[in-house]
């Protein structure tokens, strides 16, 4: 069986998860308009802060829209994907994952293509925006690494908060009803990407980029790309890392998936 074929099954889920979606046009661009609303909150915190200060944490005003453009694109694709991942306890008191199981397929591929949050898009939208109009005031020397470092940090950053979601689906199966716990780490690991990292304490810079690396996702790489001094915490050379960090990642959610499945007992229903 090839590669195309594996992978048919779970294109049609997908396919069949959009169709459903914008089926209903007004509901599914309600919803659109809703994430745009998180969305430009959220860079409304950002423009607040900055309008009442001209530097903070190393970072000025273009490269605070940088680090929150590049976090916010890696956390919205990521969400889009998988980031339904966080409703696996109600999938467990409904039977659902019991159901998955007797299906020949991986139980974390069922579960990642059984939903599709394309209202996701909205705030994906404004992580563009931002993005295209922060790298179009950077003063900043385009070359080959640059782009190069850019395209790798929103990959490598998708998959950090990807393995976040699956790291917290894989605990559900112990915690059950301990979402919020788990919330900590993905949205609180978002908000925490968005900030400059010398705003924290050393612990929890630590805490950010060694143990959860959401640093990775978007201010050591921003601080690369726009040439800005580093520290003893943020050199510029960790930017080129961010796979590694990635990497680092999904080992320590697929410990977290396969012990939390081996754990699994099933509903009782």
């Amino acid at each position: 069986m090839t590669l195309t074929d594996r992978l048919r099954p779970y294109r049609v889920l997908l396919a069949s998860r959009a169709r459903a979606q914008m089926q209903y046009r007004t509901s599914f661009v309600t919803d659109i308009l809703g994430t745009v609303g998180v969305g430009l909150a959220e860079f409304a915190e950002v423009w607040i802060i900055f309008h009442n200060v001209d530097v903070l944490g190393g970072l000025d005003f273009t490269s605070a829209m940088l680090v929150f453009a590049l976090s916010n694109l890696a956390f919205s694709l990521a969400d889009m994907f998988v980031g339904h991942l966080d409703q696996l306890p109600r999938y467990i008191r409904a039977g659902q994952v019991d159901a998955f199981y007797v299906r020949p397929l991986p139980l974390l591929a069922q579960l990642m293509t059984s939903d599709l949050s394309l209202r996701r898009i909205g705030r994906l939208g404004v992580a563009l925006v931002v993005l295209t109009v922060a790298l179009t005031r950077a003063d900043m020397d385009w070359s080959v690494a640059t782009v190069a470092l850019i395209v790798l940090t929103v990959v490598s950053g998708t998959a950090i908060f990807s393995a976040l979601f699956t790291a917290a689906g894989g605990l559900q199966f112990f915690l059950v009803d301990g979402a919020e716990f788990t919330n900590a780490f993905t949205y609180g690991g978002s908000y925490a990407a968005q900030q400059s990292q010398q705003v924290f304490p050393d612990p929890l810079r630590i805490f950010w980029t060694f143990v959860v690396p959401t640093a990775f996702v978007a201010y050591i790489p921003a601080v690369a790309i726009l040439d800005l001094p580093g520290d003893h915490l943020a050199p510029h050379w960790l930017a080129w890392c961010t796979p590694l960090a990635a990497l680092l990642a999904w080992g320590i959610a697929g410990l977290c998936w396969r012990l939390g499945t081996r754990h699994y007992q099933g509903a009782g229903g």
